[in-house]
């Protein structure tokens, strides 16, 4: 068997179109209107444009994210598999959750859209470095992001709109992954350090 299975390459596409579905009316719309067309306003309803427009804001950091956990996983010589959010009965009830807040705007949702499963032992040290490496991605995309606007001046509008979308989603997740909270990567890398430095 390779590396990423056939399953897995499906889970991560399924879990590609369910977060362009989510968000195809907030992010693409919403940085439009700030960067290219100040009058713009929100297009209710299903656009297809919008939709693949999130879908490629949205999916690629996630998708390194689960991807950077399972091959630091596999590194130590665990095995690790990534599922998209119907692979588990709690993040499966998430995403029916965030399916019926947007049908019926509800404005707010919890959503895992993919994990990563791990198995194999390790030292608090190793599985504290699986943990980070979802974040650690967001964080090296964050700042490059930051980097390239610096750099590169000469932008178009779409893809200066594109490089703003992926520094501010990467900012929020990196944060967001990073809080100390059960279930989160955080709280996984803060208490695995504490254990290895108590060992």
């Amino acid at each position: 068997m390779g590396v990423i299975s056939f399953l897995e390459v499906f889970d991560i596409a399924v879990m590609s179109l369910f977060l362009g579905y989510l968000f195809h009316d907030v992010v693409f719309p919403r940085h439009r209107a700030v960067l290219v067309d100040p009058e713009l306003t929100y297009k209710h309803g299903f656009d297809w444009k919008s939709f693949w427009y999130a879908t490629a804001a949205l999916a690629p950091s996630v998708i390194l994210h689960e991807l950077a956990h399972k091959f630091v996983a596999m590194g130590y010589g665990m095995e690790a598999t990534f599922h998209a959010f119907y692979a588990n009965s709690f993040t499966f009830l998430l995403g029916i959750f965030a399916i019926a807040s947007k049908v019926f705007n509800f404005g707010f949702f919890l959503l895992v859209p993919g994990f990563v499963s791990i198995r194999g032992t390790g030292t608090p040290l190793e599985f504290g470095l699986i943990a980070f490496a979802g974040p650690a991605v967001h964080l090296i995309l964050w700042l490059g992001s930051m980097l390239v606007l610096k750099v590169h001046k000469k932008l178009s509008s779409t893809q200066k709109v594109m490089v703003i979308l992926v520094k501010q989603i990467n900012m929020f997740l990196f944060i967001f992954n990073m809080l100390p909270i059960p279930g989160f990567d955080g709280f996984s890398v803060y208490s695995n350090i504490l254990r290895g430095l108590g060992g």
